[in-house]
This record gives structure tokens, sequence and C-alpha cells, in this order.
């Protein structure tokens, strides 16, 4: 029996210790955490934004071609709709190359999103295009070609070599930590599309044919784990990923992709580029998770994926809403996906996504009207 009550007592202290010695992993947040917070934001108008001069997140992030000037002078026409969210995709390569400076100049960046009344959601990782990313000098855009430079995070040789994602550990980490109480920051999007395939473009059916064969296993590995990584930081900030293909109509009908996701977000986000009814049926399906619901890629006009469509739905909803581009410019979104397969020659008839032109014009002036009608900037 003495043996045994020592065994227990043993057991106890070791359980003990190992609560002290291990700091806990922070949880999902609870439906009413979630809410709470949601009830303190004012309706989150925004775009997915990359300055006109650059053509990739790397060349947002790079200290060579990183440029607060023209960040700041392109988020004061945002902060003239009444925008208030930005979603601004990150890279592991411009942390892994100096992640000091990468620190400093993603301070930067949200000074100026504060001066201009903007909380960015940032984004970790992206699946979407170029599966080769590289450091340094960027090419220049192919005209007339749909995100014909943009890169994903992490590259397909990282991802593809589980030995190597320490370093993506330690990136998500290590931002996460750096920034886990900055009221400058509204939220953390993990992994843009983890399991797109980029079929018409670098995917089995595209014309340059460079995707991983099991990317889909690979990139609801490197989500699941991401999750993880950034729960370990404790951010202060909710953490979410947005499905945007599949069946929604319950969870026990989702793909084992898209039920991770909505089942460990904080808040759900999710994309959709279709016409109202399909915008606001997916609206609908998503209110049975009875978590803040915030749509975070919408907006292509030949879609029916309309500013003037979707934006007075979202809103009676209080749904948050950031389209796809801001300003046109070497991302070249204002020509559609096709691109990859059609060749355009000269600015299609109707953009696809972007609001201004590089000299601050709007592409559509009764779409600011719109947008700044129901933001209430006059």
């Amino acid at each position: 029996m003495q043996q045994k009550r020592k065994f227990i007592q043993a057991a106890a202290c070791l359980v003990v210790w190992l609560v002290l010695a291990v700091p806990a992993m922070a949880q999902q947040w609870t439906t009413k955490k979630a809410n709470k917070w949601y009830k303190k934001q004012a309706w989150l108008v925004g775009a997915n934004y990359t300055p006109a001069n650059a053509i990739n997140q790397l060349e947002m992030w790079q200290a060579e071609s990183f440029d607060p000037q023209t960040i700041e002078k392109e988020l004061g026409w945002a902060k003239g709709l009444g925008m208030n969210t930005m979603r601004i995709f990150l890279h592991d390569l411009a942390w892994k190359q100096d992640p000091e400076g990468f620190k400093k100049r993603l301070d930067q960046f949200l000074g100026i999103c504060q001066k201009q009344g903007i909380r960015p959601m940032l984004v970790l990782f992206d699946s979407c295009w170029d599966p080769k990313p590289k450091i340094g000098k960027q090419r220049e855009p192919q005209p007339g070609r749909h995100n014909s430079g943009w890169v994903q995070s992490p590259g397909a040789e990282i991802l593809a070599d589980h030995s190597q994602w320490n370093y993506l550990r330690d990136y998500v980490k290590d931002v996460v930590s750096s920034f886990r109480n900055d009221k400058r920051i509204l939220a953390w999007d993990i992994v843009n599309e983890p399991d797109n395939d980029n079929a018409n473009s670098y995917g089995k059916n595209g014309e340059l044919k460079t995707e991983l064969p099991n990317k889909g296993e690979l990139g609801a590995q490197l989500v699941k784990e991401a999750f993880g990584w950034a729960r370990e930081a404790k951010p202060s900030q909710p953490i979410t990923s947005a499905p945007w293909y599949g069946d929604w109509k319950s969870v026990d009908q989702m793909n084992e992709m898209n039920r991770f996701l909505f089942t460990n977000s904080d808040i759900i986000t999710f994309h959709n580029y279709g016409p109202i009814e399909d915008f606001k049926t997916r609206m609908g399906q998503l209110t049975t998770f009875d978590r803040p619901i915030i749509c975070t890629e919408y907006m292509a006009r030949p879609t029916g994926s309309t500013f003037q469509a979707v934006l007075p739905a979202a809103k009676s909803a209080k749904v948050g809403m950031m389209n796809w581009g801001f300003v046109a410019g070497k991302t070249n979104t204002i020509y559609p996906w096709d691109s990859w397969q059609k060749t355009y020659t000269a600015e299609p008839p109707l953009w696809f996504h972007d609001i201004f032109r590089e000299d601050g014009q709007p592409y559509k002036p009764e779409e600011v009207s719109t947008i700044r009608q129901l933001t209430g900037v006059k």
C-alpha cells in the first residue's frame, strides 16, 4: 500500500512539473469570446492589398523594394472609401532572409495602417500561383496575364520536405509572438487556400505543370501544423483560414480540409466569387457556426460578384468584406483568370479585379460611390 501511495505521489509531482514546465497551448476561442470580440468591431470593409509597384509578396516586403511612401499614398485612398481593414500577404522567405529587418518593416507598415485607420488581417502562407519562389529581384510582369509573378509560401521544395518545416515553425512563432498583443492587427490568416492545385496555371492542367502531385495532402498537413504553431504563440488576435470551395451544408458533408478550417478557426472566413444568390446561400450556411463571419475574397465583375450586388447584403448581416485587388499595377489582376489560357493585348472591356487606376482615379466612379455610401463616408 505504501509503495502504491509513493507511486501516486510521484506521478502527481510529475504532472505538476509538466504543467509548470510546458506552457499550455491556447485553444480555439469559444463562440462567446469570438462574438464578444466581433461586437467591438465596426462593420469590416477592405481589400486584399498589394502596392501597385509590387508584383508579389516578396517585392512588397524585401528591404530593397519595400516602399512605405507608395503604401501610405494608396492606403490613404482606402481611408477615403471608409475602408477600415486590409488583407495583407506576408512571405516566409522575406522573413528567412532578414528576420529582424522583416519585422521592422512590418512594424512600419502597421504604423502606416494605424495612421489611415486600417487594421489589417495578416496572411502567413499562401498556396496559390508560382510554386517556385526565389528571394531577390523579382521578375517583371507578363503583359496581360493575371498574377503572372505571384508566388506561393512556402514553395514546393520546402512544402515537400518536412525536414525543412522547422524554419516554417520558427517563422510563424517569431512573427506571431512578436506582434501577439499588437492592437493594430485585426487577425491572423494562417494559410490562403491550402489545397489549391493551380490546375489552370501551374497545376496538372496548366501550361507549366510544376505543382506537386500530392499538394492537397501536404497542404492539409501544413495548415494543421501551422494552426498549432500560431496557437503556441498565444496571440490576442483571432486566427482563421478560409475554405473556398466544396459543400458547406453541414460539417458531416464537408471534406477534411474544410471541416478542419471551419471547426478550428476562431472567426469564420470564406471566399466567394459568385453572384448574389450564391453569396447569400454561403452566408446562410455559415451562420450555423454562431461565430463572426468575414468574406476575405470576393469581387470579380464578370462573374456577377460586384460591390453593388454583394456589399448591401453583407452589411445587413454584418458580414465583413475584403475584395480582391485595390490598385491596378504589377499584379495585372484587372485581367481575368483565363488570361493563362487566352491572350489579352489590351485592357479588358471589363476589369476582373481592382478599384483604382495607378494614378488614384477610380475605374468605376459608381462603385466608389456605393462603397462610400455603405461605409458612411461623405
